[in-house]
C-alpha cells in the first residue's frame, strides 16, 4: 500500500516535496571518473534503476528528476507497472546545439512523448542565458520555455545561479518552479547559504532544491535536517540514492524532520564506538520501515567485534 508523503504543488500538478534524483544512478557522483563508471556498471539496466525509484514511489514519493533518455523511461514504466502510481517525470534536456531551436524542439517532442510532465533548459543552457544586469532572461531562453509550454509541458528552469529566480520572477518569466542546488556545506553553491535562504523565501514559485547531501560530502541526517529547516512549505528537496536502502533511510529521515520526531534508524556502528551504545543489539525493526514496499531484504546485522574502526 502506498503511504502518503507532504505534497506541495508546482504548475498546477501535485508533486511530493521529496524527488528522487537520478545522479547516483546514472553515474554523475561528482567523486571521481572512477566512481562514476562504478555506478553505471551497478546501474546497468532500467530495473534496478526502478528497484530504488520504487521504495520513493510507494511512499508517496512519486516523483524523478532526470536527464531525457530512453533508459529512464523504461525504468519508469517499471514502476509505475510494479506499483500503479503514476510517475511524474521532470527532464532536464540539454539539446540546443549551436544555439538551434529546431533541436531544442526535438528534444521537447521527445519529452512529450516518452510522458514527461515537466521539462527544463538544462544548466548548460540556462545559466548563460541569464541577464543580470538587466533583471531578465535573454530572448532565446523565453523562447525556449515557450516551445515546452505550447507542447502541453510545464516550464522551469534547471539552474545554479540564484539569479535566475530573481531575474525570471523580475521579468515575468513564464517559470512554474525553478532547480538549485541547496545544501549545508555550500556544496556547488554560488553564494552563500543564508544568501540562497533569503532568495528561496521571496522567490515567488516553489524551489526545487537539488544535492541536499553535497554529492555524499554529508550525512543523511545532517543534510536533510538543513534542508528540512531551511525550506518554505512549498518547496522541493531532490536527493540521489545508490540503493533502496538509502531510499528508504532517506524517507524516514525526511519524515521525522517534517514531523518533529526522532528518525527510526539505527546507526552505522563500528568497535570504536562500542562505549557509545546503549543497547548495540537493539531491533532494528523500525529501521528502513519502507523496504517493505519493494520487498527488499535488510541488510546483514553486524556482529559486535567484527569489521570497521
Amino acid at each position: 500500500m502506498k503511504s502518503s508523503f507532504p505534497r506541495t504543488e508546482v504548475g498546477g500538478v501535485s508533486l511530493p516535496r521529496l524527488i528522487c534524483g537520478s545522479n547516483w544512478m546514472l553515474g554523475y557522483s561528482h567523486t571521481s571518473s572512477a566512481k562514476d563508471r562504478f555506478i553505471r556498471e551497478l546501474f546497468d539496466t532500467p530495473n534496478k534503476i526502478a528497484d530504488t525509484v520504487e521504495v520513493f514511489a510507494r511512499a508517496g514519493c512519486n516523483a524523478f528528476m532526470s536527464p531525457l533518455t530512453e533508459f529512464v523511461a523504461t525504468a519508469i514504466d517499471e514502476v509505475e507497472q510494479r506499483t500503479g502510481e503514476k510517475m511524474i517525470w521532470i527532464v532536464t534536456p540539454g539539446n540546443y546545439e549551436g544555439g538551434s531551436l529546431d533541436s531544442w524542439k526535438a528534444a521537447v517532442e521527445k519529452a512529450r512523448l516518452l510522458g514527461a510532465t515537466f521539462c527544463f533548459p538544462h544548466q548548460c543552457i540556462t545559466d548563460p542565458r541569464i541577464d543580470r544586469i538587466n533583471r531578465c532572461l535573454t530572448p532565446d531562453l523565453r523562447e525556449l520555455l515557450k516551445v515546452v509550454r505550447n507542447a502541453g509541458l510545464i516550464p522551469g528552469l534547471s539552474t545554479h545561479m540564484p539569479e535566475a529566480i530573481t531575474c525570471s520572477d523580475a521579468s515575468g518569466a513564464d517559470v512554474e518552479t525553478y532547480i538549485q542546488p541547496y545544501n549545508a556545506a555550500g556544496f556547488l553553491c554560488q553564494v552563500e547559504t543564508d544568501w540562497l535562504q533569503r532568495v528561496f523565501q521571496s522567490a515567488r514559485k516553489p524551489v526545487m532544491t537539488i544535492k541536499p547531501l553535497a554529492a555524499g560530502r554529508l550525512l543523511p541526517v545532517t543534510g536533510l535536517t538543513f534542508a528540512w529547516n531551511t525550506l518554505r512549505a512549498c518547496d522541493m528537496v531532490t536527493i540521489g540514492v545508490l540503493n533502496p536502502y538509502e531510499a528508504a533511510e532517506a524517507i524516514e529521515i525526511s519524515l521525522s524532520c517534517l514531523e518533529r520526531r526522532d528518525a527510526e534508524i539505527d546507526l552505522q556502528f563500528t568497535r570504536s564506538k562500542l562505549s557509545l551504545a546503549a543497547s548495540p543489539t537493539k531491533s532494528r525493526t523500525n529501521t528502513l520501515r519502507s523496504l517493505e514496499y519493494a520487498g527488499a531484504p535488510p541488510p546483514p546485522m553486524i556482529t559486535l567485534g567484527e569489521g570497521g574502526d
